[in-house]
């Protein structure tokens, strides 16, 4: 397989030398749920782009800490190149703002979370225990970070994941989408640098409550394998 990987940020200079970037976050974490083939980057930040994406199997957009309705530049830039794709109907997996990025291209409502940040390990309903790789589950934990979310599921695709916090955390459409809120390619030291930066931000009560949930573990690997095979067109 050939996958683009659009990197919509750039890490801290204290974890980059640990984690490197979100699309090296990826490249790891979906070679370890079984993919192979090319990985190749580029920072939309930086206004990086292939050429052309004609020759890839799949591209993914990563989150940011920017807001997917933003002005920023480079981001109307990313929702352009985004449009186009999904007029050409490429397969396209959406991560945290590449899912609500996705979503706002499909016209969905994406804004602040009427219930604040979303962080730590969560829990999901998984809708589809039919879809490749899920083996049957009807729930998964992943970890999440973020402040905004999408409020309705776009019209034309299927709802995967879904919570109380969170209702669209996850939709896609067969063969073309998957998009999902949390992060599968966090790790617990990762999320809990993250925490810590928003420490005073939630809180002491909201920030232990976050920090302590990401002892219980998290299905990052088994989503990364249902990516694995939505981009082998399984």
């Amino acid at each position: 397989m050939k996958l683009c990987i659009l990197e919509n940020d750039t890490l801290d200079p204290a974890v980059e030398a640990t984690y490197t970037g979100y699309g090296s976050m990826f490249k790891r974490l979906l070679q370890q749920a079984g993919a192979t083939g090319e990985f190749e980057i580029f920072n939309t930040t930086r206004g990086e782009y292939p050429a052309s994406f004609d020759h890839y199997d799949a591209i993914l957009l990563t989150g940011s800490k920017a807001d997917s309705f933003s002005q920023e530049p480079w981001v109307l830039a990313l929702k352009d190149k985004v449009m186009g794709l999904l007029k050409e109907k490429k397969k396209l997996i959406g991560v945290c703002f590449g899912h609500q990025l996705i979503a706002l291209c499909l016209g969905a409502k994406v804004g602040r979370a009427p219930n604040g940040w979303g962080a730590g390990r969560m829990q999901y309903e998984w809708t589809v225990p039919g879809f490749a790789q899920a083996n049957g589950r009807t729930e998964v934990a992943l970890l999440a970070s973020h402040q905004d979310q999408v409020f309705e599921l776009p019209q034309g695709t299927q709802l995967l994941a879904t919570s109380t916090f969170c209702p669209v955390a996850a939709f896609g459409v067969r063969g073309q989408l998957f998009c999902i809120q949390p992060h599968p390619e966090f790790v617990e030291d990762y999320s809990a640098y993250i925490l810590n930066k928003r420490r005073a931000l939630f809180g002491e009560e909201k920030y232990h409550a976050f920090t302590n949930s990401l002892s219980q573990g998290h299905d990052g690997l088994a989503v990364a394998r249902m990516m694995v095979a939505f981009i082998n067109g399984k």
